[in-house]
């Protein structure tokens, strides 16, 4: 079983950037999908990116796509989300995720970290 905790996170200003980790323990972490997910209060969760086990195919929401980049280290055992040019919609708790299945943005995840809060400031 893997387990996932995302440290980081923070307050940045508008069009700032800032970097996520996933740091993720079990030996059997290469083999799965990753993603990204966020949730801002009062709204649903909403899929911001994920990467295949190898990390040679990545996916974005619409909404990040030109301005985060998701990528791993299956060494480290490591998760990462880039976010550049941040809005304050952007603020949300953000999650990284194994993923069970996807389907375009429908996402399915097997479990996730206890997520970190990123506030972009207008």
């Amino acid at each position: 079983q893997v387990q996932l905790v995302e440290p980081g996170g923070g307050l940045v200003q508008t069009g700032g950037s800032l970097r996520l980790s996933c740091a993720a323990s079990g030996r059997t972490f290469s083999s799965y999908a990753m993603g990204w997910f966020r949730q801002a209060p009062g709204k649903e969760r909403e899929f911001v990116a994920s990467i295949n086990w190898s990390g040679t195919n990545t996916r974005y929401a619409d909404s990040v796509k030109g301005r985060f980049t998701i990528s791993r280290d299956n060494a480290k055992n490591a998760v990462y989300l880039q976010m550049n040019s941040l809005k304050p919609e952007d603020t949300a708790v953000y999650y990284c995720a194994i993923i069970r299945a996807q389907n375009g943005d429908h996402v399915q995840y097997d479990s996730w970290g206890q997520g970190t809060q990123v506030t972009v400031s207008s």
